[in-house]
């Protein structure tokens, strides 16, 4: 079983790139904290991200999405992985929690995903929505904050540049269809 993430600023474009990648039969897990933030606005919750426990809630929700997906022969793309948590802890200047402390550990310890983490290159703007309601600069920011969250933990970035929706899939596609080595 091969675990990709696929990661990157706020609107970078991963979406795409992951309903793509299901259309031509990868499997894909969902990112959790949209998830997280859809269900609390949902039950009339403006800022979900505000609230002390929102990034145990998406740790424990990427945790049971991960352990809940079968584990086949196949290759699994993963939307964002606990290391963006991690990302995301230290951008809205929350203590990381010892919940994402220990799913990090885990995760790292049984790796569960690929060393390679393909990076999703930011397109040159950041629209805002109702999960996300940050600007483009403010998106640069978390981009490199991203990257020294997932450098500090050992992986290695595979860039996605920026450009054409067809020539990024192709681009993850050359990854993550590679034969094990």
């Amino acid at each position: 079983m091969r675990r990709y993430v696929l990661t990157g600023t706020p609107g970078a474009g991963k979406t795409s790139i992951l309903r793509c990648l299901a259309r031509q039969g990868f499997e894909v897990v969902e990112e959790a904290a949209t998830a997280v933030i859809a269900r609390a606005q949902a039950r009339g919750e403006a800022e979900p991200w505000a609230r002390a426990s929102f990034i145990d809630e998406v740790v424990e929700l990427q945790k049971q999405r991960q352990l809940g997906t079968p584990a086949t022969d196949s290759v699994q793309v993963f939307d964002r992985s606990p290391v963006c948590t991690h990302a995301l802890a230290h951008y809205l200047g929350r203590p990381v929690s010892s919940a994402l402390t220990a799913e990090i550990q885990r995760i790292t310890a049984e790796e569960v995903y690929e060393r390679q983490v393909l990076f999703v290159r930011n397109l040159g703007f950041c629209e805002t929505t109702s999960a996300r309601r940050i600007g483009f600069q403010e998106s640069l920011v978390f981009e490199k904050i991203y990257e020294q969250s997932y450098r500090s933990f050992g992986f290695e970035l595979i860039d996605i540049p920026a450009g054409d929706l067809a020539d990024r899939v192709a681009a993850v596609g050359s990854v993550i269809s590679r034969p094990d080595s």
